[in-house]
């Protein structure tokens, strides 16, 4: 199964070429966000992750009703949190 999962904008990376580091139940990664480009995000924000990428702007509030609910799923949530481990952009 593959899930989004909200991480928190912690670092820009670059700007130039939409990266930034995001934080995840204490592991922080180098994703793209070239797809929220239009939107624009900063440290602080809250975004829903898909294989390396930011896919949409979330609110705090959203990100921790969407990890708790994420975290029931058991197994799901650390294969989830496995494979964002291992995917980092560069």
């Amino acid at each position: 199964m593959c899930l989004g999962i909200p991480g928190e904008i912690v670092a820009i990376v670059d700007d130039a070429d939409d990266l930034a580091s995001v934080e995840v139940s204490g592991v922080r990664r180098t994703i793209s966000t070239r797809l929220l480009a239009d939107e624009g995000v900063r440290v602080g924000d809250w975004v829903l992750v898909h294989v390396g990428f930011a896919m949409s702007k979330i609110d705090e509030r959203e990100a921790d009703l969407t990890l708790d609910q994420i975290r029931k799923l058991g197994r799901t949530y650390d294969e989830e949190l496995e494979a964002f481990m291992e995917t980092e952009i560069v």
